[in-house]
């Protein structure tokens, strides 16, 4: 790519630091800059289309350029443009939306506290564990269990949270009171010789271990994925999700369910809390609760949590946390009306429907001698390349990547796995058609790696 003197991308070199990203080769080779999007598809500034099989960032639920969120916005802008919700202030687009989403919880939850990511989501759920706990009078049941390889965000606690070593080096993190237990990833994690049922025990004896040495006294919450996004799209073994529970309700430790990435239908069911069927004590939604549109996140509360952290407020005079643009009204408003799109055109319907599609074309692209794995659910999937001689573990996939991009597709290199999260609005067409340009992509690929 060449880049012109005084160009976005020369501007965009010179003053923007960016997120996931080689600041040195950032400043040799520039950004793509893209500059519209329609449907399932993005063009770039030269005009260049490509089909985002990632839907941005596993968010865009509904596809780009839908007009009815932003009438939604332009609607609300113009009436109240900003308002709070500090100091038992409200507005309706806040009150509406979080009457939607404890009426469409997958299980019975109590209160809704909006945050603006879902960084700060789970960063606020681990706030109310440490605040439920000393109202409980138990100040040392404090820790929070996650999984290696799990993602929950990027603030100093949630990145604590999560399982990935590039979100903890250099920044001096984990905090303490953090610990993770095993990735339910059975291929990468297994014991030789172990089935996969004796994997699903173990991996809940690896927790049940780590609450008794911790202290079951001092345990107080474990926060998980239905589905593990980008620890590279892991998929629980069968009855995972129910040896897991066992273990928390056995030691009295709260469930958080991290729905970030799979609320609102993406695994073919409105959450993945329906389709694993969990009972999470907390859940927490972003991304496709605005297909990204406007930014915003919740944290869904039940009963168990709220009226603990309501007589502490009561004691102290406050529940002192709180973000400026908390359920910001014209956030809250593109929010509601992208929920009542992908209820009145049946997106969850559709997941259901193209999933076989999907799925089969991605069990397809398994049979190429350079890929060691495939996994998914709904239309969420990856597939994972073999290591190869002369290439570090990591090393391939952004490779790949690149050849994607090449043939007009865009996924997300996690790892040496390539991983796929479609608008929910693609047709079975399109989905074919992302996928030939997918296994074009591997055969340029595997031509050059032979040269």
């Amino acid at each position: 790519m060449t880049i012109q003197p005084n160009s976005i991308e020369a501007r965009d070199k010179a003053y923007h630091l960016h997120s996931y990203t080689n600041a040195r080769a950032l400043e040799r080779d520039g950004a793509l800059v893209i500059d519209r999007g329609e449907g399932i598809y993005v063009y770039d500034n030269a005009g260049n289309q490509y089909i985002e099989g990632m839907a941005g960032l596993w968010s865009v639920g509904i596809g780009f350029g839908e007009t009815r969120l932003v009438e939604a916005a332009a609607k609300q802008m113009a009436k109240l443009p900003y308002y709070h919700t500090f100091t038992a202030r409200t507005h309706s687009p806040s009150v509406e939306l979080a009457e939607k989403l404890i009426a469409m919880a997958p299980v019975p939850m109590s209160k809704a506290y909006f945050t603006n990511s879902g960084s700060e989501a789970n960063d606020t759920a681990m706030k109310i564990v440490w605040y439920r706990a000393n109202a409980l009078g138990k100040p040392d049941k404090k820790k929070i269990i996650s999984r290696i390889k799990g993602y929950h965000g990027v603030t100093i606690a949630s990145a604590s949270l999560t399982g990935l070593p590039n979100n903890h080096r250099s920044f001096d993190l984990p905090l303490a009171r953090v610990l993770h237990t095993t990735c339910p990833h059975y291929r990468a994690f297994k014991a030789e010789g172990e089935t996969e049922a004796q994997f699903v025990e173990r991996c809940a004896k690896d927790l049940e271990d780590l609450i008794l040495k911790e202290g079951p006294d001092t345990v107080a919450a474990f926060i998980g994925e239905p589905v593990m996004g980008a620890g590279g799209v892991i998929v629980p073994p069968a009855g995972y999700w129910e040896a897991i529970q066992k273990v928390l309700k056995k030691y009295d430790v709260l469930f958080i369910a991290d729905e970030v990435i799979c609320g609102f239908g993406r695994t073919g069911n409105m959450f993945g809390t329906t389709t694993f069927d969990l009972k999470p004590d907390m859940i927490t939604l972003s991304k496709q609760i605005s297909s990204s549109y406007q930014p915003i996140s919740a944290l869904l509360i039940n009963e168990n949590v709220y009226q603990p952290l309501a007589d502490e407020s009561a004691k102290i005079g406050t529940f002192g946390h709180g973000v400026t643009a908390a359920g910001h009204p014209v956030a809250a408003a593109v929010a509601l009306e992208n929920i009542r799109i992908i209820e009145e055109r049946d997106l969850t319907g559709n997941v259901r429907a193209l999933s076989p599609k999907f799925l089969a074309r991605l069990a397809a692209i398994g049979e190429n001698p350079l890929v060691i794995e495939t996994r998914g659910v709904g239309l969420i999937g990856a597939f994972e390349l073999a290591p190869r001689e002369g290439f570090a573990a990591g090393q391939l996939g952004p490779k790949l990547f690149a050849q994607m991009m090449d043939e007009g597709v865009i996924s997300r290199a996690i790892g040496d796995s390539l991983a796929f999260c479609p608008p929910m609005i693609i047709t079975e067409a399109q989905v074919d058609d992302m996928f030939d340009k997918v296994e074009r992509g591997l055969e340029k690929f595997a031509s050059q790696l032979a040269a």
